[in-house]
């Protein structure tokens, strides 16, 4: 489905992370509904560098990207020289920013702070030079432990990952005052779908209970998980938001999510209907009580207004779009 009726010929596009889930999706979009334009993927890629939790620290894979036709470059955002690079050699009329140090259990607050803030602001500046439009991948994690709904202007992060992306909204404000460019910060709520799996353990609860239960294991949930809520939003609407986000009535900061919560108890029970299984689940005390959000659900009026975004896919619906993956995943990377 195409989301705007630009045809985007002789238009260049940037995305930073285009490796990783939401970037190779929103590769593949262009590739498949905008043929016309230049798409160039930026990507670290995944090496053996870890942080100091143990995971990764980049989820960048080649096989998000397989059957991808345009361009790629490995590198980071960090490396001035690269931007430097961008700057000169190509001419951008789009950027979407996607890379990040997106672990939210990362330690690293130096890193956290470089990558997701200092970069960011480096690459303002590219899409300043360019007269580049700048779509960027904001968070629900700025909003910590505030009230349902969240609505953007309360934020209270509680990690530094949180913090890092509140930092990168308010550094947006600043150059929305200054310069004609569009500018426009997606805080994206639990997002699920095809090209998730290579995040590893970061990879959203829906991926790994099927996965579960394809192993034929109980599903081991929280007790009281009937009562746990989060705003769970399909890929497919994540894509909508971004590429309506190219031509916004104003620059600004808008919530992405499904504006309704959903509980951890209704992802097992859809995916056990699409799934055929009956399993009985497990339940084990939360031991995060007290430290732990137990509602999220994204306020998206601001975002129908100024992008004219509807989400199209209930959970129901979502799971459905994806558990065919979900097998195929777990034939052909798990088993």
């Amino acid at each position: 489905m195409r989301y705007i009726q630009d045809d985007l010929k002789e238009k260049t596009i940037l995305i930073t992370g285009g490796a990783g889930f939401i970037g190779s999706n929103l590769a593949f979009y262009f590739q498949e509904n905008h043929p016309e334009a230049k798409v160039v993927v930026l990507d670290a890629f995944r090496s053996g560098e870890t942080l100091s939790n143990g995971n990764l620290k980049s989820f960048g894979h080649f096989k998000n990207l397989l059957g991808f036709c345009g361009e790629i470059i490995s590198g980071d955002i960090n490396d001035k020289e690269l931007l430097a690079d961008l700057k000169r050699n190509y001419k951008f009329d789009y950027i979407f920013h996607e890379a990040a140090i997106s672990d939210t259990t990362a330690q690293e607050q130096d890193l956290m702070i470089k990558t997701n803030v200092n970069a960011y602001k480096d690459l303002l500046d590219l899409a300043v030079a360019h007269n580049a439009n700048m779509i960027y991948a904001s968070s629900a994690a700025t909003y910590g432990n505030a009230e349902s709904p969240q609505r953007v202007g309360r934020e209270a992060p509680n990690n530094v990952y949180g913090f890092s992306k509140l930092s990168m909204d308010h550094l947006s404000r600043e150059y929305m005052k200054k310069s004609n460019i569009s500018i426009v910060g997606l805080r994206y709520f639990n997002v699920y779908g095809p090209r998730e799996f290579f995040k590893n353990t970061t990879a959203s609860m829906i991926l790994q209970f099927g996965h579960q239960i394809l192993a034929g294991k109980n599903p081991r949930l929280f007790e009281g998980s009937d009562k746990i809520l989060r705003d769970f939003i399909y890929i497919g609407d994540i894509i909508q938001a971004n590429i309506k986000a190219m031509q916004p009535k104003e620059s600004g900061v808008y919530n992405v999510g499904t504006g309704k919560a959903r509980s951890f108890q209704d992802i097992v029970d859809i995916l056990q209907k699409e799934l055929g299984t009956s399993l009985a689940c497990e339940y084990m005390p939360n031991p995060f009580v007290g430290s732990y959000q137990f509602h999220t659900e994204a306020d998206i009026e601001t975002t129908r207004e100024a992008l004219g975004y509807k989400p199209s896919y209930e959970m129901e619906e979502g799971i459905k779009a994806y558990v065919s993956e979900i097998k195929r995943l777990f034939k052909e990377e798990v088993k």
